[in-house]
């Protein structure tokens, strides 16, 4: 069966082993974050649709699941931001009922948490991770670029509704751009948002692969620290950003050549990688992150975005 939907399982800094679900169009998003490893967004937009039909969706993970491999989280995430998905919720409500051995996660920005619907098909879930970088609009506006309707502190509230009658572990990305959000009052203001919140886990994340746009700079481990100092909260995790040890799964070897050979012949952005290799955004940006780490392809800001490309020395390596 070809996958259109599913992609890896990949190994997560933030979640493990992870079987992602892309529900959503490449790079369609409420969002259009400076420090996005997928690039800028194509189409930016609060308006929940049925992007891709649900049965589709299921019929891949019927294929992937059946013979039960070992994960530690089937994960809504990928290349654009789920819950602009109305297929959410059923694809939420089949894993939880065909296989509840599995930990179900959801990376969202968390902008739609203000949509009571989108809160009561977010409830089955084992995981709810929504992101949080500021607590004023300015700030925000800056590192997101959001929609126009979007208002930060509505959004808030969103993640303080939620909180309130959502049952699983609800953690709580806080995305570092050193100079830009850590300053003593942004923190001030993060810490009380929090303290509201009430999360169960803080991820302190930070610019892992090239961004969007060449002005993010990724937080060293000492300003992290200083930044989980600040924030006085016990529950705070830093994420490692040193590679796994198995960086890339037997699943993936394929696709991984696949996408080598691509980046001999030309050097590309990661849009056109998804339009070459017909691979899923957030399958290419995983297997990218892993190549780069391991010194197999190099990245650089070009007119279109941030190209990838083979390093010299690794040619030969291309089409093996």
């Amino acid at each position: 069966m070809t996958l259109n939907h599913i992609f890896g399982p990949v190994l997560s800094r933030r979640l493990g082993l992870s079987l992602g679900i892309d529900l959503i169009p490449f790079k369609t998003c409420s969002y259009d974050c400076a420090y996005c490893e997928c690039g800028a967004s194509t189409v930016k937009t609060v308006t929940r649709q049925d992007f891709f039909p649900a049965e589709n969706v299921i019929a891949e993970l019927r294929y992937v699941l059946a013979s039960h491999p070992h994960l530690d989280s089937i994960t809504l995430a990928g290349s654009g931001e789920p819950t602009l998905s109305l297929s959410l919720g059923r694809v939420i409500t089949f894993v939880k009922r065909e296989y509840p051995e599995y930990t179900l996660s959801v990376l969202t920005n968390g902008c739609l948490l203000t949509d009571t619907m989108v809160q009561k098909e977010l409830l089955p879930a084992d995981r709810v991770i929504p992101t949080l970088t500021s607590v004023f609009q300015p700030t925000f506006e800056r590192i997101h670029r959001p929609h126009p309707l979007l208002r930060i502190d509505a959004i808030i509230e969103g993640m303080e509704q939620f909180r309130e009658q959502y049952a699983g572990a609800l953690w709580l990305e806080v995305f570092i751009i050193p100079d830009v959000n850590t300053t003593t009052t942004e923190l001030e203001g993060l810490k009380a948002a929090i303290e509201r919140i009430s999360p169960d886990r803080i991820q302190l994340n930070t610019l892992d692969r090239p961004p969007a746009d060449g002005w993010v700079r990724a937080a060293t481990d000492a300003e992290l620290e200083q930044v989980s100092d600040l924030l006085g909260r016990t529950g705070i995790e830093i994420v490692n950003r040193k590679p796994p040890v198995s960086q890339v799964t037997m699943a993936m070897t394929e696709v991984s050549k696949l996408i080598q050979a691509t980046l001999c012949r030309r050097p590309s952005t990661v849009e056109d990688i998804v339009h070459t290799t017909g691979r899923s955004g957030g399958e290419v940006v995983k297997i990218l992150g892993v190549l780069e780490r391991e010194g197999l392809v190099t990245s650089q800001r070009g007119t279109r975005g941030v190209f990838y490309a083979v390093l010299p020395e690794n040619l030969s390596n291309g089409d093996s």
